[in-house]
C-alpha cells in the first residue's frame, strides 16, 4: 500500500480521536455516577441516564476508532514492512473480532461494575445454544484460522477444490471466493476446502503442463521430437528455463503417443497456452511432411517367405559395401552374399551400439546418420573420432574374436549393418585367399592410426593379424 493511500487511511481514525477525546473532556466533570445501591433503590434522574449513554457512546465510538487505528498501524504498515505484502483480511477479521469483545466487556464492567467471571458462567448455557445454532458459522471461522495457519494458497494462486477450478482473488473468516476460468465466481466455505484435497498452483512458481500428441510409426521419434522442440521454443507464456521437453508417452495400436512438458510464466493462462502448442504443433507437422495418426486397421497377406535382406534394396547396400575400404577387394558375388547375409539396425541419438570389452564376433557399416567412437579417460567418455556414412567399426571382433575395444554411440539417428561371424565365413570358404588380402587391409588401417608405426611394424602386424583371421576362421 503506499503511503499516501496509508494516510489517507490513517487522517479519520486521528481526527475522530481528537473530537471524542474533547466531548469525553466536557462531559466528564460534570457526571458523578451513584452507586448501584442507590440505582436500585431510588433511581436514577433522567439526566443522569443521558450523560451515562453518552458516555459509554463515546467510549464505545473511541474503541471503535482505536481499533481501526491499531489495525490500520499493524497490518498496513508493520506487517507490510516486515512481510513485504498486505496482511491476509482473515487475520484482520479475527483482530478486529476479539479487540472489540475484548474491549466492550471492560467499558460494560466499568460502567456497571458487572463481574467478567459471573458473566461467563451465567452465559454458559447461552454460549452452547449459541454454538449449537452458529455451528457451520463457527466451523467455517475455525477452519479460516486453520487455512491461514497452513497456507496452503494465497490470492492470485490458481487452485481446484472438487469440482471447482480457477484464482484466489480473496480469503476471509467464512469463505474464499475464486474466479473460475469462464469468468464465474465461486464462494467456497472454510469448512468445504478444509475436507476437500486442494490442488494448489502458486503464482510465482513454475508450474508444468502436459499436451499430448500423437503421430504414425511411419516417422522416427528423432525427427517428430525434433521438429516439435524446434516448434515450441519460442511460444508464448512458455518458460525458457526449465526447457520444454517432448518425450514418447506411449506406443499405441496404430500410432506413437507424445507428450510435451512445458513450465509456463503464468499459469492463468494455461488453456490458451496449451491450445497456441497444438497450433504449432499442427502447423510444424505440416511443413515437415509430418502426419497425424487416427485409428487404421491394416491387413497383410503373406505369399511366400522372403529371403530377401529385411533392411532395404539388395542393389543399394552392394553399392554401400563395395565402397567400404575394407571389403573393397571382393568381387560382386561375394558382396551380394554378404549382403544377403547381413542385418540392418536402427539408433536412436545417444545410444550405444558397442561397449568396450564386450565380447562379439561381428562387425558394422555405417548406412546412414553417424557415430562417435570413445573411450574411458580417468573415468570420463572422451570422443576421439566420428565416423559416417560408408566408415565401419567392429571389425577386430569379427575377423579375429577380439574384445570390443571402444564404445560406439550413435551421434544422430543411424542406420548400421551388421555382419556376423557365419556370414563372413561363408565367404571365406568360397574364396580362403581373401584372408591375407583382408588381414593386409586390416593392418594397414590400424597402422594408419599409430602416428609412429614404421613399414617393418606394419608387416609384423599384417603378418599377426592374417595369422588371427586364419585361426579364427580355422582355414589352415
Amino acid at each position: 500500500m503506499s503511503s499516501s493511500r496509508l494516510k489517507k487511511q490513517l487522517a479519520l481514525p486521528l481526527v475522530a480521536t481528537a473530537m471524542f477525546a474533547v466531548l469525553l473532556y466536557l462531559v466528564l466533570p460534570s457526571f458523578t455516577p451513584p452507586s448501584p445501591v442507590e440505582d436500585l433503590r431510588a433511581g436514577a434522574p433522567g439526566f443522569y441516564w443521558v450523560q451515562l449513554l453518552t458516555k459509554i457512546a463515546l467510549w464505545l465510538s473511541l474503541m471503535f476508532v482505536g481499533v481501526r487505528l491499531a489495525g490500520a498501524f499493524l497490518f498496513d504498515f508493520a506487517f507490510r514492512i516486515r512481510k513485504g505484502r498486505e496482511a491476509p483480511s482473515l487475520i484482520r477479521d479475527l483482530f478486529s473480532i476479539v479487540a472489540y469483545i475484548l474491549i466492550a466487556a471492560v467499558i460494560l464492567k466499568h460502567f456497571f461494575d458487572l463481574s467478567l467471571g459471573a458473566l461467563l458462567s451465567g452465559s454458559a448455557l447461552l454460549g452452547i445454544i449459541l454454538g449449537l445454532a452458529l455451528q457451520d458459522t463457527l466451523g467455517n471461522l475455525f477452519s479460516g484460522i486453520s487455512l491461514h495457519a497452513d497456507k496452503p494458497f494465497e490470492v492470485g494462486d490458481v487452485i481446484t477444490v472438487g469440482k471447482w477450478m480457477g484464482v484466489v482473488e480473496s480469503v476471509t473468516w467464512r469463505a474464499a471466493k475464486i474466479r473460475t476460468f469462464t469468468n464465474h465466481v465461486v464462494l467456497l466455505s472454510n469448512s468445504q476446502i478444509a475436507k476437500e484435497a486442494i490442488e494448489v498452483c502458486p503464482r510465482d512458481n513454475p508450474n508444468a503442463r502436459l499436451v499430448f500428441f500423437n503421430a504414425l510409426y511411419a516417422h522416427s521419434p528423432d525427427q517428430v521430437m525434433r521438429v516439435v522442440r524446434e516448434a515450441i521454443r519460442e511460444t508464448e507464456n512458455v518458460r525458457r528455463q526449465p526447457a520444454p521437453i517432448v518425450r514418447i508417452r506411449n506406443l499405441g495400436d496404430f500410432a506413437v503417443d507424445y507428450e510435451i512438458k512445458y513450465w509456463l510464466e503464468d499459469y492463468v493462462l494455461h488453456n490458451d497456452t496449451d491450445a497456441l502448442l497444438r497450433q504449432r504443433v499442427w502447423y510444424a507437422f505440416k511443413r515437415a511432411g509430418l502426419n497425424f495418426a487416427y485409428p487404421t486397421q491394416t491387413l497383410y497377406i503373406e505369399r511366400a517367405k522372403s529371403v530377401a535382406n529385411p533392411a532395404a534394396d539388395a542393389e543399394t547396400l552392394t553399392g554401400r559395401l563395395s565402397a567400404t575400404e575394407i571389403f573393397a577387394p571382393l568381387n560382386a558375388d561375394e558382396l551380394s552374399q554378404l549382403v544377403c547375409a547381413s542385418r540392418s539396425h536402427t539408433y536412436a541419438p545417444g545410444e550405444t551400439i558397442i561397449r568396450a570389452g564386450d565380447e562379439g564376433d561381428s562387425m558394422f557399416v555405417v548406412h546412414h546418420g553417424n557415430v562417435a567412437v570413445q573411450v574411458n579417460d580417468n573415468g570420463q567418455s572422451r570422443t576421439v573420432a566420428t565416423l559416417g556414412e560408408g566408415d565401419f567399426f567392429g571389425e577386430m571382433a569379427l575377423f579375429t574374436g577380439e574384445p570390443r575395444s571402444a564404445h560406439v554411440v550413435a551421434a544422430a539417428e543411424t542406420e548400421v549393418l551388421e555382419i556376423g561371424h557365419e556370414a563372413m565365413k561363408s565367404v571365406f570358404d568360397s574364396n580362403p585367399h581373401l584372408a591375407e588380402t583382408l588381414g593386409q587391409t586390416i593392418a594397414h588401417r590400424r597402422a594408419g592410426l599409430a602416428a609412429s608405426a614404421e613399414i617393418g611394424d606394419e608387416q609384423k602386424v599384417s603378418a599377426g593379424v592374417i595369422s588371427a583371421i586364419k585361426r579364427f576362421f580355422r582355414l589352415d
